[in-house]
């Protein structure tokens, strides 16, 4: 069975950098897809990749990770400088981060308009021998 697990901003915001990798790797871990409200500093996705690269055995593979921003290129300067500020005062509440493990998530694939998630069958395949 597939479960999205969605983790709203608040419930995250008040945690610390490690206590919100821990939270996310633990869900991703129970084979949850996560969908977080906002993202990850570019310092905790780092630590997220390493601490599941220290974590890997039979049964956790790693994971697939992707962010969405939810900016415009043509986007006037006014604008920018307003979103800056409210990203200033609320957080990096802007855009979504999609977490899966790579036992169950293949790929995920972004362009401006949707997201693809491919999927594993889950059914490993025995080549034949000629």
């Amino acid at each position: 069975m597939l479960t999205l697990q969605f983790v709203p901003y608040h419930e995250i915001s008040s945690l610390s950098s490690a206590s919100r990798i821990n939270k996310i790797l633990g869900l991703v871990k129970d084979n949850k897809i996560v969908l977080m409200e906002g993202r990850l500093s570019p310092v905790e996705e780092t630590d997220l990749i390493q601490k599941t690269m220290e974590d890997i055995n039979k049964t956790f593979k790693g994971i697939e990770l992707c962010t969405i921003y939810p900016q415009s290129k043509d986007e006037k300067i006014f604008k920018k400088a307003m979103r800056g500020m409210f990203n200033l005062i609320l957080g990096n509440r802007g855009g979504m981060t999609i977490i899966g493990p790579a036992t169950l998530v293949k790929e995920i694939k972004k362009d401006p308009n949707k997201i693809q998630l491919l999927m594993t069958n889950g059914v490993k395949r025995r080549r034949r021998k000629k």
